[in-house]
This record gives C-alpha cells, sequence and structure tokens, in this order.
C-alpha cells in the first residue's frame, strides 16, 4: 500500500522530468553562464579570467553611452506599445462593426495584416529604400511643397530615433489587431443589448463594456510586447546600426556592439543580465497582478 502511495507521488515528476531537463539545459544553464561572466574580467579572452566582483556592473552604470541606450530603449519600447495598442485597436474595432460588409471586412483584414508577413529584414530594406533622400517619401512631400529639402530620416541625429520607432510600430501592430479582435469577437452580445436598454450610448459601452472585457487581453499584449521590443535587433541593427552617434543606440545594440566589436563579453554579459532584470521586474509586477485578479 505504501509501495503505491509513494509511487503515485513520485510518478507525476518522473512524467515533468524530459521537459524540465530541457528547461535547465536550454535557460537555467545559459542564463546562469551569463551572470556568472559578468562576475569576471575578460572572459573567453582570457585562459583565467579573474574575479573581479561588481566592476563591471559600475563600469556599464557610469558609462554615458548604457544610459542612452536605456533612455532609447524606454523610449522606443513605450512608443511602440502605446500606438500598437491605439492602431490595433482602432482596427480591431473596425473589423468587429457589424454595418461593414463581410467582402470590405475581408480585404481590409487582409491589407492590415500584411505587415505582419515580413520578417525583419524585409521590413528593414521596404523602409531603408522608401525613406532614402532620394526615396518615395522626400518625393512625395517634396512633390506637395511639404518639405524645403530632402531629409535624412535614418541618418539625422533629429529623426533616426523616431524614424524607426515608427518603423517598429508600422510592423506589429497587426499581432494587437487579431488578438483584440478575437477579445471582441468573445464578449457577449446581451451586455450591449443590455446596456442600449439602459440607455447608453456607443462611447458608455465602449467605456464600460469594451474595455473591462478586453483588459486581461490587453494586459498580456502590453507585457509580450514589451518584452520583445525591448530585444529588438534585427530593425535597429540593419537600418541605423545604432547611429548615427548613438541617436538609435538601443541595450540590444549597444550589448552586442561590446561582445563583438569590442570583444568584452564581461562587460556584455553585465549589460545583458541588466536588461533581464528590466524585463524581469515588469514580469513579475504583471505575474502579481493576474494574482491578485484571480485571488479577487
Amino acid at each position: 500500500m505504501n509501495t503505491i502511495r509513494v509511487r503515485k507521488k513520485i510518478y507525476p515528476y518522473l512524467y515533468q522530468t524530459p521537459s524540465i531537463s530541457l528547461l535547465i539545459i536550454l535557460m537555467v544553464i545559459p542564463m546562469a553562464t551569463v551572470i556568472n561572466y559578468s562576475f569576471f574580467d575578460n572572459v573567453i579572452m582570457k585562459k583565467s579570467p579573474n574575479f573581479v566582483g561588481l566592476s563591471n556592473y559600475k563600469e556599464i552604470l557610469t558609462d554615458n553611452t548604457f544610459w542612452i541606450s536605456f533612455y532609447n530603449t524606454i523610449y522606443f519600447t513605450a512608443a511602440s506599445i502605446f500606438f500598437h495598442l491605439i492602431i490595433g485597436l482602432a482596427f480591431a474595432l473596425l473589423l468587429n462593426y457589424k454595418s461593414l460588409n463581410i467582402i470590405a471586412k475581408s480585404i481590409l483584414r487582409v491589407i492590415y495584416i500584411v505587415p505582419w508577413l515580413f520578417t525583419a529584414t524585409i521590413v528593414a530594406i521596404i523602409w531603408r529604400l522608401v525613406l532614402d533622400p532620394s526615396g518615395v517619401i522626400n518625393y512625395i512631400l517634396l512633390s506637395f511643397e511639404m518639405i524645403d529639402e530632402r531629409i535624412e530620416w535614418l541618418s539625422s541625429r533629429d529623426t533616426a530615433l523616431n524614424t524607426v520607432t515608427f518603423i517598429n510600430i508600422w510592423a506589429g501592430y497587426p499581432f494587437y489587431m487579431v488578438s483584440l479582435l478575437a477579445g471582441l469577437q468573445g464578449i457577449p452580445n446581451e451586455l450591449y443589448e443590455a446596456a442600449k436598454i439602459d440607455g447608453a450610448n456607443l462611447g458608455q459601452q465602449f467605456i464600460n463594456i469594451t474595455i473591462p472585457q478586453l483588459k486581461p487581453i490587453i494586459y498580456t499584449l502590453i507585457l509580450l510586447d514589451f518584452i520583445w521590443t525591448i530585444q529588438v535587433f534585427p530593425l535597429i541593427w540593419m537600418t541605423t546600426g545604432g547611429g548615427p552617434i548613438h541617436s538609435t543606440e538601443m541595450l540590444s545594440t549597444y550589448t552586442y556592439k561590446l561582445a563583438f566589436s569590442k570583444y568584452e563579453f564581461s562587460l556584455a554579459s553585465t549589460s545583458a543580465f541588466l536588461t533581464f532584470l528590466l524585463s524581469l521586474t515588469v514580469s513579475i509586477f504583471y505575474i502579481k497582478r493576474q494574482v491578485n485578479r484571480t485571488n479577487d
């Protein structure tokens, strides 16, 4: 009898052993290695690196370029999330509008989702061509006399950060649109009918029914978008490379340059760990909020 009880307790853990092993090999060990590297002097390049404690953290946190990268990353991420949400919700509401013809809905769905079909490489190539000083955007603006001279969208310190942020917004809003459209279609129609009977107008229905019903999806989207956007590398690297003069430098490109341009792998590990802590902080905040919602 005791043997059966012991087996019942052990078997669930045995079934999870393959997934736990993979988790340890693919996640825990690499993360532990990176954290360990951040406490030594130049690892990989030295055969016997020395333990230096927190000096790598001190060097990173006193590096002006790191703080420029940090500010750019926060600006890029916050603006992307905000406009992803606004544009995605607007298009989702339009596609969910019952009076819109089914053929028009199908055509709009295809058009709206097109940016999501391109890889980061294709997105970067398209926008580099479009935003080239001799490209179509400058040609249109000059034709309508909206500008006096060609603008260096990706090569000027004044415009580069906003330009790459715009490109990321363009490439990422369809994810919000698709997710929020699924959420809108799951809201019971009875709620809107009851609100109409009570005399609520469209604005009141949107604020008191639509937004509260979409809140769990919106929170999840924001968290995922934050984690993805804060790590964006290919788009930045292939459009500006972090320039000009660090004006579009992100934590991802800053870390990459430390590792593969300067071969400072310890400093790169430190920067990567600090970026991880930033994502982890937001994730913990989100999980706590979800737990509180469940308990309520």
